[in-house]
């Protein structure tokens, strides 16, 4: 055995540990939460012409849907789209029995926007990035 030196991975390294992981977390959390329920789901604003001025990517997997990005184009900024994307991606995993819903963002990001939606902080980490704080956030329906 060796331990090789930091550096970018293969893609066959990638799926070797992909799939050690998986191995791992069926037989921990069992094969119809994991992997069931595991789903990478998108929507976009789009123009006429198919430009993209915002969207939205998440995942649902192990009962939550976890927000990755949420970006909207400055000039469409404050016309309700960011509320629209994010109540669309819930939409979605209510009607695969999901209600729990998280995401994460930065001070200088969407704070007061995510709240504004239902969302609570529960965790945070203080210069990440250097002078900033990384916000945790979940939103749970009944």
């Amino acid at each position: 055995m060796q331990l090789t030196p930091p550096q970018p991975p293969q893609d066959d390294e990638v799926e070797a540990l992909r799939d050690g992981l998986s191995g791992y977390n069926v037989s921990q959390a069992g094969p119809q939460l994991y992997e069931l329920r595991r789903e990478r789901i998108a929507s976009f604003i789009k123009d006429k012409e198919g430009k993209v001025h915002g969207g939205i990517i998440a995942d649902i997997k192990w009962g939550w849907l976890h927000v990755d990005w949420l970006w909207i184009d400055e000039s469409i900024r404050k016309d309700g789209w960011g509320g629209r994307l994010l109540g669309a991606m819930e939409q979605y995993a209510q009607s695969k029995g999901i209600t729990n819903y998280h995401l994460e963002t930065t001070s200088f990001q969407a704070l007061p926007f995510y709240q504004k939606q239902g969302y609570e902080v529960f965790g945070q980490l203080p210069d990440m990035p250097p002078g900033h704080i990384s916000y945790f956030l979940k939103k749970q329906d009944k």
